[in-house]
């Protein structure tokens, strides 16, 4: 892997680097029990900066591969299976390009179907997440079943479980949460009123309306991530500029 690799902003760089190092697991090149390279050896043997091979080594970690243990390192704890699957599989760009796909079409099912008791759930899931007080959990919380309730609300099975299976995915991405987490923290108002509102378009029983809420909704998440890639990407640069800097004056 070289240097013009590790300019590319793509969030996946990090799955190739512990592609890479499962391999070397497998190969005997780290036995089970032994300790992994410092994140500094592997940024210069693999050609990336160090954040990226700390991600790799997280995925590693969610895994059940290696443990990460603070001030000591990364050790290994098993061989990977001969099929590894990790919760970080799906992107976030690929999960909303998804629910884009699926829950937009099921909002509108949604208006046509949904009851009063599902209204009133929506309400108290609403009103969960516009506690500023409450936690990421509580606001996860709510968020969940507000989601979990319009597909329910469509009467379609396969479009209920399909929309839970992405959230499902969703539920097990590290990567996923990070950003949901500085969603939370940066778009708390901006996020939820796009929920009043495709509330409202659902209690006005209006297909076309709550499509497009939802649509818009899923949109400015799209968006979100895109900036979150750019903000990694400048992230990534400048630690690589620091310890080129560091090597450079360290002489």
């Amino acid at each position: 892997m070289d240097r013009a690799q590790d300019e590319s902003p793509s969030p996946r760089l990090y799955r190739k680097v512990a592609a890479r190092l499962i391999d070397e697991i497998r190969a005997g090149r780290h036995p089970v029990g032994a300790r992994m390279p410092a994140e500094r050896d592997l940024s210069l043997t693999m050609g990336v900066s160090r954040p990226v091979v700390r991600e790799a080594l997280l995925a590693l970690e969610v895994m059940g591969v290696v443990e990460v243990r603070i001030g000591s390192g990364a050790y290994v704890l098993r061989l990977p299976e001969d099929e590894p699957r990790s919760p970080t599989e799906v992107t976030p760009m690929e999960l909303v390009q998804a629910r884009l796909i699926f829950e937009g079409e099921a909002a509108s099912l949604a208006a046509a179907n949904i009851t009063d008791e599902e209204l009133a759930r929506l309400d108290s899931a609403v009103a969960a997440m516009r506690r500023e007080d409450g936690s990421f959990e509580d606001w996860q919380a709510g968020l969940t079943d507000f989601h979990m309730t319009m597909a329910h609300a469509t009467r379609n099975l396969a479009v209920e479980r399909s929309v839970r299976d992405l959230w499902d995915m969703r539920s097990r991405s590290t990567e996923c949460r990070r950003m949901l987490e500085e969603a939370r923290s940066r778009n708390y108002r901006y996020s939820l009123q796009q929920h009043v509102e495709i509330l409202a378009a659902l209690k006005a029983r209006d297909p076309v309306r709550a499509r497009a809420a939802v649509r818009m909704h899923l949109e400015g998440s799209i968006e979100h991530v895109l900036m979150a890639i750019e903000e990694r990407a400048v992230a990534d640069a400048r630690a690589r500029v620091a310890e080129m800097r560091s090597r450079y004056f360290s002489r």
